[in-house]
C-alpha cells in the first residue's frame, strides 16, 4: 500500500496529461476530426478510425485516476478528513463515469444519433465531469485551511476559470449558438480540463 501511495502522484500526472495529449495525438489519424469543434469523446465513436486505441486509453486513464486516490487521500486527509473524502468520491465517480464508461459505451459522432450506449455515456460523462469541476474548489479550501494562501488562490482561480469554460462548453451544444464564436465544443472542453486538473497537477509535481 505504501508503494502504491508513493506512485499515486505519478499515476495522477499520467492520467491528466494523457487525457489531453493522447486525444491530440490520436486526432492526427482521424481525417475530418476538428479538435476545436468536436468533443474528445468523438474519437471513440463507432465511425472513428482510432476508436480502439482511444477506448483502451480511456480505460487505462480511469484506472490510473483510481490508483492515485490513496496518495491524494494521504496528503490531504490530515487537513480535513471530510472534505478530502468528498473529493475522493468526486474523482472516483469521474474515473468511472467519464473515463471507464467511455471505453464500453461510445458516443456517436453526430449529436442527432442517440443510442442506449450514447445515453449511458452521456449520463456517466456529465455526472463525472460536473463533480470533478468542483475538485479545484475543494483543493482551494484544503489549502486555505492549511494556511497555504498561494495554492489556495491558484486553486480557487482555477475553479472559476474552469467554470467559465464549462459554461461555454454547455452553451456550444445549444442550437442558438451554432456557427458562432461559442460553437467550439472541443476547445471549451479541453480548456475546462486544463483548469480542472491544474491544482492537482501542481500538488502532484510538488509531492513527486
Amino acid at each position: 500500500m505504501d508503494r502504491l501511495r508513493s506512485c499515486g502522484w505519478i499515476f495522477l500526472l499520467i492520467a491528466m496529461a494523457g487525457d489531453l495529449l493522447v486525444s491530440l495525438f490520436l486526432s492526427l489519424f482521424y481525417s475530418g476530426y476538428n479538435g476545436s469543434k468536436m468533443s474528445i469523446s468523438a474519437l471513440g465513436s463507432p465511425s472513428s478510425p482510432v476508436r480502439i486505441p482511444f477506448n483502451i486509453w480511456m480505460l487505462m486513464e480511469g484506472i490510473l485516476f483510481l490508483l492515485a486516490l490513496p496518495a491524494i487521500h494521504q496528503s490531504f486527509h490530515r487537513i480535513s478528513g471530510g472534505i478530502t473524502d468528498v473529493m475522493i468520491v468526486f474523482i472516483a465517480i469521474f474515473a468511472v463515469g467519464a473515463c471507464i464508461f467511455t471505453c464500453f459505451f461510445s458516443v456517436n459522432e453526430s449529436r442527432d444519433v442517440v443510442t442506449v450506449a450514447s445515453k449511458i455515456h452521456g449520463a456517466g460523462s456529465v455526472t463525472g465531469f460536473v463533480l470533478f469541476l468542483f475538485v479545484p474548489l475543494l483543493v482551494a479550501i484544503l489549502h486555505f485551511k492549511d494556511h497555504n494562501m498561494t495554492m489556495g488562490v491558484i486553486s480557487a482561480a482555477s475553479f472559476v476559470i474552469a467554470l467559465v469554460f464549462f459554461s461555454l462548453f454547455v452553451m456550444s451544444d445549444k442550437p442558438g449558438f451554432r456557427n458562432t464564436v461559442v460553437d467550439r465544443e472541443g476547445l471549451w472542453q479541453r480548456l475546462t480540463l486544463v483548469f480542472m486538473y491544474l491544482p492537482l497537477a501542481i500538488a502532484a509535481c510538488a509531492r513527486w
